[in-house]
C-alpha cells in the first residue's frame, strides 16, 4: 500500500480550487474539486479515497440500492457510488452544499444511478431521510468529541434492520483522538453489531494499514 500519509501532502500543496483525480477501475476518473478555506470538510480525506475504491471492489452491490452519505465533504465517496448505480443522497452541512453540487455536476456524465446533495445536520429531525436506506457511508467522520452523540443519534434514526453502514476511518495516535474512537464504539455497540473488513479485502492499492473500515448493523431488535 501507499502507506502512511499518502493523501496529506495535497493539503500542503493545496491551492483554492485543487482538484483531485480519483481513477476509477471502469472509465474517467472521477474530479473532485477541494477548497483551501473552510475546515476540515474540503479536502478529500485518505479515508474517503479508501472507501470509494472499496465501493469498487463489488463487495457490495450497489445498484439501484439507496445509498445516504453523512459528513460527504467533497462528495467522493456518494459519487462514486453513484457511477457504480447507485441513488445516492450525499449530506452535509449548509457551507458544504455549494462545493458537493459543484462536484456532482463535474462528474454528472460519469453517474449510472443518481445523486443529489442535501442538508443533514446530526442530532436533528431526519424524516426527509426515511424509509431507511440501503446503505450509509462515512469517511473520517470521527473526530470530535462533541459530535458523537448527534452523530449516533442520526445513525440509530437513520438505520433499519437492514441497512448496512461502512465507516471508513484513518486512526490516529495524536492527542485526544485514541480516546474520542474508543469512546465512540463503546457507544456505538449498544445498538450496533461491527464487524472489521480485513485489509485484504479492500482495493489493492488503496489501502492502508492504520486505516480500518468497518460494517456495522443493527442489532436484531
Amino acid at each position: 500500500g501507499r502507506g502512511r500519509g499518502w493523501g496529506r501532502l495535497i493539503g500542503a500543496a493545496m491551492a483554492a480550487g485543487f482538484v483531485r483525480e480519483l481513477e476509477r477501475r471502469a472509465g474517467p476518473a472521477l474530479r473532485l474539486e477541494q477548497r483551501a478555506a473552510g475546515g476540515v470538510g474540503c479536502v478529500v480525506w485518505d479515508a474517503a479515497l479508501v472507501l470509494a475504491k472499496f465501493l469498487e471492489t463489488g463487495a457490495c452491490p450497489l445498484a439501484r440500492r439507496h445509498v445516504l452519505e453523512l459528513g460527504a465533504g467533497t462528495g467522493a465517496v456518494g459519487i462514486m457510488a453513484a457511477t457504480l448505480g447507485a441513488i445516492v443522497t450525499v449530506t452535509d452541512l449548509e457551507e458544504l452544499q455549494e462545493l458537493l453540487m459543484v462536484n456532482i455536476e463535474n462528474n454528472k456524465h460519469l453517474v449510472t444511478g443518481s445523486v443529489r446533495a442535501k442538508v443533514l445536520k446530526w442530532g436533528e429531525d431526519v424524516t426527509e431521510f426515511q424509509p431507511p436506506p440501503d446503505y450509509i457511508l462515512m469517511a473520517d467522520c470521527i473526530y470530535y468529541e462533541e459530535s458523537l452523540e448527534p452523530l449516533l443519534k442520526t445513525l440509530k434514526d437513520l438505520t433499519g434492520p437492514d441497512t448496512c453502514v461502512l465507516c471508513c476511518y484513518e486512526q490516529r495516535t495524536m492527542g485526544k483522538n485514541p480516546e474520542i474512537e474508543r469512546k465512540y464504539f463503546e457507544l456505538l455497540q449498544v445498538d450496533f453489531e461491527l464487524e472489521k473488513i480485513p485489509l485484504d479485502k479492500h482495493d489493492e492499492e488503496y489501502r492502508s494499514e492504520d486505516i480500518h473500515i468497518i460494517n456495522i448493523h443493527r442489532k436484531p431488535a
